[in-house]
């Protein structure tokens, strides 16, 4: 910008900005717009998008929202990180593996191929679970787990090698060699930390992916779960949501301690339970006062969503948001709208929406240097790989004293359209009409956790679709269902896989 003139202009009449554009000579065509703060192109009438320059106004606003740090701070200036979406993303060509002259060697000698299925119609993979009592919150949480196509990919590639594993961390060769059905012994999961859930998650995966149909009994990773989470080493009946986070966690807990990176939880580069599911939530609070704005982010593996609308008078403010069509779905999501059947955009709608906090809720804003009142709003800045979606359908009631669940039907898209939860979409809104395009597809559904019955009584099953088809897995009992049956269950956990993944490019690209 080398020119100080300041034009009006008028989008129907006459343009003071693009005659004194016009009476200029060549390179003055390109002005800022004060009210809107983006470029505008005199010439064209009309707003210019640059990404630089788009970032650098949010930039600046972020750092003049940012209280300058005391001259007694050892902490100094803070630094001023871009927005999502402003960060330029590298970009490589997807390259699917193709075996060296070693390799085929190798595979030559070491491996045998897997036999064809001819005896089943259902798709290779797919194999009951024994229930070991009380355990279907286990196996339909596993079903989930097994076909999550990043997961799968990494054990099937053998990215965790079990035996490696063990012989790594001085476990006997004839434990590996008893483990490898996985039958229960006392080795692998004794008390001195040897146990590895990924371990048995690999050993989990061989079987299940072997091509034999007969159910399979999943003891070995039970065992090895009560190792890591003694409190619920039971045969009473689990939380599936919650033995979900704990498996998580023991994966990588035990995960390779040279891959594990100091600070890279949120970053999802630690191991491969966070790569898979791990994602960012934005926290902004803002100042009622002054507009002073603090953002704080915190890693997750799901969001949890509550289920009942709020019938009375609620402190939360609406937000207008743009009409969800996902899949060819909109008529049934508009008629599930229309008779009280909550959805999981309206879920979404409701976990974004700002809140404000009430008087007795006040925070001490650093600007204006005293307590006020404030709104919070929630945000995905990073959208995992896979995003789990959990129900809040169990709780405790202050009235009876007691636990109850919520029986409500939900409605769920085959197909989501998260851009409006995303951080940068919540930017937009607040900055003005600007643009942050999601660089991504819609995430697909391909599992579906339910659960039938009471809070204290009832029994969990998983839909799977594979090859467009979806399947019930009842414990042991695998069926093909119309996708009608799907969307009448109560969904308890929702799984969503990005159908467009990046790849980082990498030194060892020229090593493949």
């Amino acid at each position: 910008m080398a020119c100080a003139a300041v034009s009006c202009h008028a989008p129907l009449g006459p343009s003071h900005a693009a005659a004194h554009a016009e009476a200029m000579p060549p390179g003055r065509e390109i002005a800022v717009d004060v009210d809107r703060t983006e470029l505008f192109c005199c010439l064209c009438r009309d707003q210019v998008y640059v990404r630089d320059f788009d970032a650098a106004v949010v930039l600046a606003q972020t750092a003049a929202s940012t209280p300058p740090a005391s001259a007694g701070s050892s902490g100094g200036s803070r630094a001023v990180v871009a927005p999502e979406n402003l960060r330029k993303r590298q970009r490589v060509d997807y390259r699917p593996w193709s075996p060296d002259p070693r390799e085929r060697a190798l595979m030559g000698s070491c491996s045998s191929p897997l036999e064809s299925v001819s005896t089943s119609d259902l798709p290779r993979g797919l194999r009951g679970l024994n229930n070991l009592g009380n355990t279907c919150f286990m196996n339909s949480v596993l079903q989930a787990l097994l076909h999550t196509p990043p997961l799968r990919n990494y054990f099937l590639s053998d990215r965790h090698n079990r035996y490696f594993c063990r012989r790594k961390n001085g476990v006997s060769e004839n434990v590996s060699k008893r483990n490898v059905d996985g039958a229960v012994d006392g080795g692998h999961g004794s008390k001195n930390g040897s146990f590895c859930l990924a371990c048995d998650m690999d050993a989990m995966f061989s079987v299940v992916f072997s091509g034999e149909r007969m159910p399979y009994s999943p003891a070995k990773f039970l065992y090895s779960w009560w190792q890591h989470a003694a409190n619920l080493a039971s045969y009473e009946q689990q939380d599936a949501h919650e033995f979900f986070i704990s498996m998580l966690d023991g994966i990588h807990e035990k995960g390779d301690k040279d891959q594990l990176r100091p600070q890279s939880q949120g970053s999802g580069d630690c191991c491969i339970a966070h790569r898979v599911f791990s994602g960012i939530l934005r926290s902004d609070v803002m100042c009622v006062a002054c507009g002073f704005t603090s953002t704080t982010y915190d890693p997750c593996l799901d969001i949890s969503l509550d289920l009942e609308q709020n019938q009375r008078g609620s402190a939360k403010v609406t937000s207008a948001k743009s009409h969800h069509s996902c899949n060819g779905e909109a008529e049934c999501m508009n008629s599930s709208q229309n008779s009280g059947i909550p959805t999981l955009m309206g879920c979404l709608d409701r976990f974004t929406r700002p809140e404000r906090l009430g008087s007795d809720q006040k925070l001490f804003c650093q600007q204006s240097q005293v307590s006020q009142e404030s709104f919070k709003q929630m945000s995905i800045r990073k959208l995992p790989l896979v995003s789990c979606f959990h129900i809040k359908r169990f709780g405790h009631s202050s009235i009876r004293k007691m636990s109850r669940k919520i029986n409500r039907d939900l409605h769920f898209p085959f197909s989501l359209d998260v851009a409006s939860y995303l951080s940068s979409s919540i930017l937009r809104r607040r900055f003005g009409n600007r643009i942050f395009p999601f660089d991504g597809d819609e995430p697909d559904l391909f599992a579906v956790v339910t659960h039938a019955g009471k809070s204290d009584v009832g029994h969990y099953v998983t839909y799977l679709r594979l090859s467009n088809q979806w399947y019930k897995c009842d414990d042991a009992w695998i069926i093909q269902v119309n996708e009608n049956i799907v969307r009448a269950a109560q969904g308890y956990m929702m799984f969503y896989v990005q159908k467009m993944l990046y790849y980082r490019a990498s030194d060892k690209m020229g090593a493949s």
